[in-house]
């Protein structure tokens, strides 16, 4: 009877020890949810930085990328886009290229033209994107950049062309970020 018993106990601990490494397995790799994921609740109102008409004196990215300093305030002008995946997952932020520059749908420099799934990616001018792109981040009163996604929240897609208000932020390398207040999607 000793021997059933021992069987029956060994039995329980390893159905438990089963239990609960199946659990700390579904957290550990989670049910679906990643990080960036955020939790369904009220749709957040990004109509408060949109503005419901062009706003004047803009200046184009390239121009932006030559001349202004850090903290200087600044309109600026350009197309969404820039790689594969302009957007900053989960944030409302994105990177924008200068008008000047020609997407695959537009056609290249030459006049040629090139047929691309991705043209918001400017892979045609790559030789000329580093110097003709900024990061636009949406920030709250408070100077934290707004955690919903830019799309969802401002109905905007790849090779849109915006207009942003805001104060100019460099880094060491010369790239160039827009802490916007203000936006107009034409």
């Amino acid at each position: 009877m000793k021997s059933k018993n021992r069987s029956s106990t060994i039995y329980q601990i390893q159905a438990t020890v089963c239990l609960i490494t199946v659990c700390l397995l579904s957290i550990g790799c989670g049910s679906g949810n990643d990080s960036n994921t955020k939790s369904e609740g009220p749709a957040y109102d990004g109509s408060k930085f949109l503005a419901k008409s062009d706003i004047a004196g803009a200046t184009e990215v390239t121009e932006a990328r030559e001349t202004v300093k850090n903290s200087d305030e600044i309109i600026i002008v350009g197309r969404i886009g820039g790689s594969l995946d302009p957007w900053i997952a989960g944030r409302a932020a994105f990177f924008i290229v200068d008008r000047s520059l020609k997407s695959c749908i537009d056609g290249t420099p030459e006049g040629e033209s090139c047929s691309c799934e991705t043209p918001w990616d400017y892979c045609c001018a790559t030789d000329q994107l580093k110097d003709a792109m900024a990061l636009v981040k949406f920030v709250e009163n408070n100077g934290k950049m707004v955690d919903q996604d830019a799309r969802k929240i401002f109905g905007i897609k790849e090779l849109q062309t915006v207009t942003v208000q805001g104060t100019a932020e460099r880094d060491d390398a010369g790239n160039l970020t827009i802490l916007a207040t203000k936006m107009f999607v034409q």
